[in-house]
C-alpha cells in the first residue's frame, strides 16, 4: 500500500493570506456589525425603562449620655460586624416587606403582579402545560417574589451603614419604597424595644415584691440572732468580749511587771539589812518620809556633836548624850527599813493573788471570746446575705424606676437612622441605550472577525508547503517472516549469510535503511519504537541515527539507553557519566535532572545512568510508568535495549509501539533474535540496518539543548 506523508513541519499557516481575509470581507464584516447593533437600538429603545433609588441608614446608638441607663450593661446595642449584617436580614424580612406592600398599596400595581396581564404566548403555553400558572399562587406571595427580586439591602464593607435599593418601573414608586422600608424598620425597632421594656417592668414588679420580702427576712434574723447571742459591740465596733479579753491580757501584764518589781526591791532590802549595809542606795527606803525626817536628824546631831567638840572632850555629858541620841536614830532608822520590807512583802504577795484571779479571768474570757467568735462568724454570714439581697433590690428598683420612667414619657430611642433618603431619580439606570449599542457593536465585530479567519484557515486557503518539507511516497515496508513455510511452498534454497553460516529456512526479511525508518515512524504516527541490537554495542546507532532522523524531520524524540555499557547515549554526549535512567528508577534524580540534550540535533536522551544497575532493577516495575509519563511529553520515544529477548520487552511495549532489530549484516545472532520476537508474539517486528547513511561529526551548538 503506497502512502503520501508529510512531517508535522510540512504546512504552514500563511498569516498574511490569512489576515488579508479580513480586508477582503470588511463590508460583510461591517454590515453585520451595524445590523447587530440596529437590532440592539431598536430593543434598548422599546424596552421599559427602569429607575433606582436608593435609602441609606446608619447603625448606632441613639442614646444620650445623660439618659444611658448603665454604661456597662447588657442593654447595649450590638454593633459589631455580625449585629450589622443581622439588620440588613431584618430589613429585608418578610414582616416589613408585607407591611410596606400594604401601605403602599403594591398588589394593585400590573407591575409586581404578573398574574394579572399574562400576555397571550404566556397563557398558551399555561394551557399546554407547558408553564406553570401564576394565578395558583396566592396573590401576597407573587408581590412579595416580585418585590424581593427588584429589592436589594447590602451593608457596605467596613462600615455600619446600610443602603436599601429599589427598582421600579415609576420614578416616584423607587424612591418611595425605600424610604418606606426604612421607616418600617425603624418602627419595628422602636415596637421591639417597646416590648422589650414591658417586658422588663412587669417582670420586675413581681421580682421586686418577692427580694423586698426577703430582704425583710433576712435582715429580721440578723437582728433575732444578735439578741440571742449577747454579742455586745464596744470600742472600734469590736465584741465586747474580745475587748474585755485584750484589757485584761495589759492588766495582767502590769501586775506581773509590779510583782516582779517589788519582788526585786525586797530581796535588796533584806541583803542590806541582813549584812549591815548602808540603807542610803535603797530608794524605797529612802523615799520614806520619816526615815528622811531622821536622816534630817542625824544631820543636825552629827552637826552639833561636830561643833562641841572643838571646845569639850569626847567624855563630856553632853558629847556622850548626843552621841546617844545618834545611836538611837540609827536603830530608828533599822526599824523602819524593816517596816519597810514588810511592806513591800505585803505588795508581793498582794500582787500574786491579784495575778492569779486576773489569770482565772482571763481564762474565762477566752473561752467566752471564742463563742463570740463563733457566734460572730454567723452573724456576718446573716448579714451579708441581707447585705446582698439588700443590694439586688436597690438594683432592681433602679432599673424598675428607670424602665418605668421611659415607658411613661415614651422615651426609647431607636439604635439606627436614616442619613440619606432616596429621591425620585430623573435618569432611567436601564436601559443605557449608548453603551449598550457600542457594546454590541464592538462584540459583533470581533465576532465576525473571528469567524471569517476560521473560515479562512478551516478553508486551507491560508496554509502553504513549509520550507524544505518533502513529499514523498513511503511504500508498504515488508515484514519479517518467521517460520513462513506453512505459506511459501518454493524449494528455493534458504539464503547463506556472508559468512558461510545458514541462516535458516525460515528467516526471510528485506532490511530498510535509516530514512526509511524514520519516515515510517512519522507517517504513522508512532509514540514509542524499541530497538533490538542482538549483535552487540555497533548495531544500537541505528536507534540513534533514526532518532537524530525524526528529530530533524521536526517531531520532539527522545531516546532512551537501556543498553549495559551506554551505547547509545555516548556517542550522543560524548560520555556516560550522566545522570539517567539508573538514577530515576532509584528515585536518586527526577525527570529535570536525566534528560539531556543531544550534541548534534535537537533530540533528547536518557543515559544509562550512575546509580547501581542492580538497585535499579529492583524498582523495573516503575519502567511502564516512567515511559507513559515520557511518551506524554514527547512525539516519539525511540528505546535502545541492546541484546534482549521477547521476554525483556514486555515492559516496554505499549500502545502505538513499532519493534525494530538493529541489523549490521546478516548473522545467526540476527536470527535467533527474530525466532525468540515471533515466538514471544512480536511477528510484526522490522529489520533496519544503519549502513549508507551518513551521522554528522560536529556538534550542532545552534541546536537546543534540554
Amino acid at each position: 500500500m503506497s502512502v503520501t506523508q508529510s512531517t508535522a513541519s510540512d504546512i504552514d499557516i500563511d498569516l498574511g493570506k490569512l489576515f488579508s481575509s479580513l480586508a477582503r470581507n470588511w463590508l460583510r464584516i461591517l454590515v453585520v456589525a451595524l445590523a447587530i447593533a440596529g437590532l440592539v437600538f431598536v430593543m434598548a429603545w422599546m424596552a421599559t425603562p427602569h429607575y433606582k433609588a436608593e435609602t441609606r441608614l446608619l447603625i448606632e446608638t441613639r442614646e444620650s449620655v445623660f439618659t444611658r441607663p448603665d454604661a456597662t450593661g447588657d442593654n447595649q446595642p450590638i454593633l459589631d460586624e455580625e449585629g450589622v449584617t443581622s439588620q440588613v436580614e431584618v430589613i429585608s424580612s418578610t414582616d416589613i416587606l408585607k407591611r410596606v406592600a400594604r401601605q403602599l398599596n403594591l398588589s394593585k400595581l400590573p407591575e409586581f403582579d404578573s398574574a394579572a396581564n399574562l400576555s397571550l404566548p404566556a397563557r398558551l403555553l399555561v394551557i399546554a402545560g407547558l408553564k406553570s400558572d401564576p394565578t395558583e399562587v396566592p396573590p401576597d406571595e407573587r408581590v412579595l417574589k416580585a418585590f424581593r427580586e427588584k429589592l436589594t439591602v447590602y451593608r457596605v464593607e467596613r462600615s455600619r451603614v446600610i443602603v436599601i435599593e429599589f427598582s421600579s418601573e415609576d420614578p416616584k414608586l423607587a424612591a418611595a419604597v425605600p424610604n418606606a422600608i426604612a421607616d418600617a424598620y425603624l418602627a419595628v425597632s422602636r415596637d421591639a424595644k417597646l416590648a422589650s421594656n414591658s417586658d422588663a417592668t412587669e417582670w420586675l414588679e413581681p421580682e421586686i415584691a418577692d427580694l423586698s420580702k426577703r430582704v425583710k427576712e433576712a435582715e429580721a434574723r440578723v437582728a433575732d440572732f444578735r439578741a440571742k447571742s449577747d454579742l455586745l459591740i464596744g470600742q472600734n465596733n469590736s465584741v465586747l468580749a474580745t475587748q474585755q479579753l485584750s484589757e485584761l491580757s495589759t492588766e495582767l501584764s502590769r501586775v506581773r511587771a509590779g510583782r516582779a518589781a517589788s519582788e526585786a526591791n525586797a530581796q535588796s532590802m533584806r541583803r542590806a539589812l541582813e549584812k549591815g549595809g548602808s540603807l542610803d542606795a535603797l530608794p524605797e527606803v529612802m523615799s520614806s518620809p520619816l526615815i528622811q525626817r531622821l536622816r534630817e536628824r542625824q544631820v543636825q546631831l552629827k552637826s552639833d556633836i561636830a561643833d562641841l567638840s572643838t571646845t569639850l572632850l569626847e567624855n563630856h555629858p553632853r558629847i556622850r548624850a548626843l552621841k546617844s541620841q545618834l545611836t538611837d536614830l540609827d536603830a530608828q532608822m533599822v526599824v523602819e527599813a524593816r517596816n519597810i520590807l514588810k511592806g513591800i512583802v505585803t505588795e508581793v504577795q498582794t500582787a500574786m493573788l491579784r495575778e492569779t484571779q486576773l489569770t482565772a479571768d482571763l481564762n474565762q474570757l477566752k473561752a467566752a471570746s471564742a463563742r463570740a467568735g463563733e457566734q460572730e462568724v454567723e452573724l456576718r454570714a446573716l448579714e451579708r446575705d441581707a447585705a446582698s439581697q439588700r443590694q439586688l433590690l436597690e438594683s432592681y428598683m433602679t432599673r424598675y424606676r428607670e424602665a418605668a420612667s421611659r415607658q411613661d414619657r415614651n422615651y426609647l430611642p431607636v439604635d439606627a437612622r436614616v442619613f440619606s433618603r432616596a429621591i425620585a431619580p430623573s435618569e432611567p439606570y436601564f436601559p443605557k441605550i449608548v453603551p449598550m449599542v457600542g457594546a454590541a457593536f464592538i462584540g459583533s465585530l470581533l465576532i465576525m472577525a473571528v469567524i471569517t479567519l476560521l473560515q479562512e484557515l478551516f478553508s486551507g486557503r491560508a496554509m502553504r508547503a513549509a520550507p524544505g518539507a518533502r513529499f514523498e511516497p513511503v511504500e508498504q515496508v515488508k515484514m519479517p517472516v518467521v517460520n513462513a513455510q506453512a505459506d511459501d511452498d518454493s524449494d528455493a534454497p534458504a539464503p547463506v549469510a556472508p559468512d558461510g553460516e545458514s541462516v535458516g529456512p525460515d528467516w526471510i526479511t528485506d532490511e530498510i535503511g535509516i530514512v526509511r525508518a524514520a519516515e515510517k515512524l512519522i507517517a504513522e504516527g508512532t509514540m514509542r519504537a524499541v530497538f533490538v541490537s542482538p549483535q552487540g554495542d555497533e548495531a544500537a546507532a541505528a536507534a540513534v541515527m533514526v532518532a537524530r532522523e525524526v528529530s530533524d524531520a521536526g517531531l520532539r524524540v527522545l531516546l532512551l539507553d537501556l543498553t549495559t555499557g551506554g551505547a547509545a547515549s555516548q556517542p550522543m554526549l560524548d560520555s556516560v557519566r550522566f545522570p539517567g535512567i539508573t538514577n530515576l528508577l532509584a528515585t536518586g534524580a527526577q525527570f529535570n535532572n536525566v534528560i539531556h540534550g543531544d550534541l548534534y540535533s535537537d533530540c533528547h536522551v536518557i543515559p544509562i545512568g550512575t546509580d547501581d544497575p542492580e538497585q535499579a532493577m529492583r524498582a523495573a516495575d516503575r519502567l511502564p510508568i516512567i515511559l507513559e509519563s515520557l511518551t506524554t511529553a514527547y512525539d516519539l520515544v525511540v528505546i535502545e535495549c541492546g541484546i534482549i529477548d521477547a521476554n525483556g520487552i514486555r515492559r516496554l511495549v505499549g500502545e502505538n509501539t513499532e519493534i525494530f532489530v538493529s541489523v549490521l549484516e546478516p548473522g545467526n545472532q540476527v536470527t535467533a533474535t527474530a525466532e525468540d520476537l515471533k515466538a514471544g508474539g512480536y511477528q510484526g517486528f522490522i529489520m533496519v540496518t544503519p549502513a549508507g547513511y551518513d551521522a554528522p561529526d560536529f556538534p550542532r551548538p545552534s541546536r537546543n539543548v534540554a
